[in-house]
């Protein structure tokens, strides 16, 4: 592994305190390496410095638009790298892999678009300009599950607001991450940008903590774990720095009782087992009509098996094993701990895979929690109220689902769920419009994420005009 800072890049020798391991066989590679504390320091002295990348709009969105082609090139090696690192199967990591170069891309058209800058007219016919311009040093810090995307999303349109940009990816999956780095870094060298405008640190949670603690940092954008987004808000609150956090969630799936059967299994099957269960809009509580929760469950488990299990570079993979044997042992721990009956999925494969279960019979209070990897709760339901107050029973809310044959009827349904996406008989890992926002409700999160809402995160308005006005206590 190496890190890349103010231009240099250079290669880790700090032990993080984690064995990385081969998913696909569970033996251990070697141990996590991060940044010295020495290379972050001078990291955030050279991002502190640049303070803000001045190139005209025009200018970055061109640039943008470079690394935006040069990141297709790169994007069957990147997507390589995170099917090996995250066990994810490489026929899921490809098509996650056009966000490598559109993230870019669709920065690049919204600085084209006028994003940036704004006028309203004042009553006396006079022009008042609203610019939006960078907050300054920009954190990104992105998980393990689908770490290049998601740090392409954030990085692009961080440089897009013209914030200098530090990127540090999990400790788990460091190497897409660290691929697209280099893509980035090459191209911003040939455009002539400043070194300091883009940078990355590896590491665990201390050079995470290092980095969005100091108030040389001013922006942050975290996705991960609940226990992290904490830390992160209670470090950004002291400097009273913007914060943006998807924190993940336990996402229900109502199925209304006009429900086709099989067309509900297909879909809880599918957020069971994508990204093999470990995506932040998986599936956590499967709410069905009371008397039918053995029969939905059975379905569900059958169309699982069907799925071809084996090494997650294999394109015909279809499920694939956990990032890391401690991962593996607690999704096993928390399952075991909702209580009620655990029946698996008839699937077997190597390394680090865990069949795909439903738990029935368990406790509401106890199915509440996020446990990111293939598990979900069944609960029964005997009217439309108690299956929302069932979807609504707990403190997340990033994602919805609701399956009905009367698409109205499921959509009112659908409108009384408390969360940011709620979607109708639909399960695809895409949101449902590229322009409208990814929001999160309750613990799931902080601030929208969006194609447009990301942007402009990272930015904060200036409004500037010619009042040619007083104060009303002031005399002539």
């Amino acid at each position: 592994m190496k890190d890349l800072v103010d231009g240099t890049w250079e290669a880790c020798s700090t032990p993080v305190g984690v064995d990385l391991e081969n998913p696909a066989t569970g033996e251990v590679t070697g141990p996590a390496l991060g940044s010295s504390p020495a290379r972050v320091e001078e990291a955030l002295a050279a991002a502190d410095t640049l303070g803000a990348w001045t190139a005209p709009v025009e200018e970055r969105a061109d640039v943008l638009d470079r690394i935006a082609a040069a990141m297709a090139a790169a994007a069957p090696e990147i997507t390589a790298l995170e099917s090996r690192a995250t066990g994810v199967p490489i026929r899921q990591t490809t098509p996650l892999g056009m966000i490598l170069a559109g993230a870019f891309a669709l920065a690049a058209s919204q600085l084209r678009l006028g994003i940036l800058t704004s006028t309203a007219v004042r009553e006396d016919g006079r022009e008042v300009l609203v610019e939006r311009l960078p907050w300054g040093p920009a954190a990104c810090l992105v998980p393990w599950n689908a770490p290049a995307p998601m740090a392409a999303h954030k990085v692009a349109n961080a440089l897009a607001a013209g914030c200098p940009t530090v990127l540090k990816p999990s400790e788990y999956a460091p190497f897409g991450t660290e691929r697209l780095a280099g893509v980035i870094d090459t191209v911003l060298r040939a455009a002539g940008a400043p070194p300091a405008l883009f940078q990355l640190l590896h590491g665990g949670a201390d050079v995470g903590s290092r980095i969005v603690s100091d108030p040389r940092i001013r922006a942050v954008s975290f996705t991960g774990g609940l226990g992290g987004g904490r830390a992160v808000a209670a470090a950004c609150a002291y400097d009273i720095k913007p914060v943006q956090l998807e924190l993940g969630g336990n996402n229900a799936l109502i199925v209304l009782p006009d429900a086709d059967e099989a067309v509900a299994a297909r879909a809880a099957a599918d957020l069971l087992t994508t990204l093999n269960g470990q995506w932040c809009r998986a599936l956590g509580r499967l709410i069905v009509p009371a008397g039918r929760e053995r029969a939905i469950a059975d379905a569900v488990l059958a169309r699982i098996a069907t799925l071809a299990t084996g090494d997650p570079t294999d394109e015909t993979t279809d499920y694939g094993p956990l990032i890391h044997s401690g991962h593996r042992a607690t999704v096993v721990k928390a399952r075991d701990a909702l209580g009620g009956v655990v029946e698996e999925a008839a699937l077997t494969g190597p390394g680090n895979t865990l069949a795909p279960s439903l738990v029935l019979g368990a406790d509401p209070a106890r199915t509440t929690e996020e446990i990111f990897g293939p598990v979900a709760a069944v609960h029964g339901y005997e009217t439309v109220d108690e299956a929302v107050a069932l979807a609504n029973g707990t403190r997340y809310g990033l994602e919805g689902y609701v399956f009905g044959t009367d698409e109205e009827a499921a959509l009112a349904v659908a409108r009384r769920v408390r969360a940011g996406e709620v979607k109708v008989n639909g399960s695809s890992v895409m949101s449902l419009h590229l322009f409208t926002p990814r929001p999160a409700w309750g613990i799931s999160g902080y601030s929208e994420e969006g194609t447009a809402e990301t942007l402009l995160f990272f930015t904060n308005p200036r409004v500037v005009g010619v009042e040619n006005g007083f104060a009303l206590h002031s005399r002539s």
